[in-house]
Parts: C-alpha cells; sequence; structure tokens
C-alpha cells in the first residue's frame, strides 16, 4: 500500500510507501543500524520500557533535518535516562555518527534505515519517489503504544515540537 500526494516536497506531491501510523495503535517493529565501536542494530524492543521519542528525518546533512535534531537534542536535556530519544533516516551509520560528534548531540540516539528501507515501510515515512524519509515524529509510551504522530505535510518544513515534547512529557 503507498499513499499518493502524502506529503509534498518543495511544493510537489510526494507518495509514501505503508500505512499512517495512527496515535493508539502499537508501535510497528522495525530494524535500525547504527555504529559504536562497530556495527550495531537497535530494534523496537530496545525501546520499550521508558517513553520514546522518534525524530524522522531525510539527511542529517540538510539544513532542517540538522535544526530539526539540535532542537530535540537540546530540549531532551534535562530528561537523562528517563526516556528514549532517536534520530532515523536513510544517512549510512558512519555519516550520522560523524554528524553527532562534529553537533554535541549527546541526548539522542541515531539509527539508518539504509539497509532494507524496513523502518520507512513499516511506519509510512518511505517517500517512493526519492527513496528517503520524509520529516515526522512519533511518541512512544513505554509499553510501545503511539501517543504522538506527526507527518510533516512539506518535508522543508520543521515538525511541530511543543507538541511532540509535551507528549513525551505526558508519556513518562
Amino acid at each position: 500500500m503507498s499513499r499518493s500526494g502524502a506529503i509534498t516536497f518543495k511544493g510537489n506531491p510526494m507518495t509514501l510507501a505503508g500505512e499512517a501510523i495512527e496515535v493508539g495503535q502499537a508501535a510497528p517493529d522495525f530494524t535500525l543500524h547504527y555504529f559504536e565501536g562497530g556495527m550495531k542494530a537497535l530494534s523496537l524492543a530496545d525501546l520499550k520500557g521508558k517513553p520514546t521519542l522518534i525524530s524522522v528525518v531525510p539527511s542529517l546533512d540538510t539544513g532542517v533535518c540538522a535544526i530539526q535534531t539540535k532542537k530535540f537534542n537540546d530540549s531532551l536535556s534535562g530528561m537523562g535516562d528517563a526516556i528514549n530519544a532517536v534520530t532515523v533516516s536513510l544517512d549510512l551509520p558512519f555519516a550520522m555518527n560523524r554528524f553527532c560528534g562534529a553537533e554535541s548531540i549527546t541526548n539522542m540516539r541515531v539509527g539508518s534505515d539504509y539497509q532494507d528501507r524496513n523502518f520507512g515501510n513499516a511506519w509510512g515515512t518511505l517517500i517512493e519517489e526519492l527513496k528517503i524519509e520524509c520529516r515526522a515524529c512519533f511518541v512512544l509510551d513505554s509499553a510501545g503504544k503511539v501517543v504522538h504522530a506527526e507527518y510533516v505535510p512539506e518535508v522543508t518544513s520543521e515538525p511541530d515540537y511543543e507538541k511532540a515534547l509535551a507528549a513525551l512529557k505526558s508519556a513518562s
């Protein structure tokens, strides 16, 4: 299944693969990859037990994606180990690791969907025409239930940070 015209990129309608995630549903499983002393996997099971923010971006090497990641990272500084926070993109794990080091991203983990795009297909964030993730934001409660879901209508726009952070705080 795909959703034609679900979002736009620079005003052009785009198709998202998969179904939209909705508040109240159980979060779909996924496997992402990250580099930390070697290649490692991150799945939904690794995040259960704590409220979780999942910030989805097309590429950390673009302006709005960098802003989004830095704003969430800064906003999460006081929450410590009480929550999980992950930025998802199709960037290679090495590039994501480099970005986090250069930008002092310490309150978020990164996960790459580069291998098989299972996150993008399961969460409805893969832009079929461009083969990149759209901009989206999800919050899960500690059991893995979706309590906030936002697909940003225009990829070049920022998400609603306040709504996502309020949902994360209320899930804590």
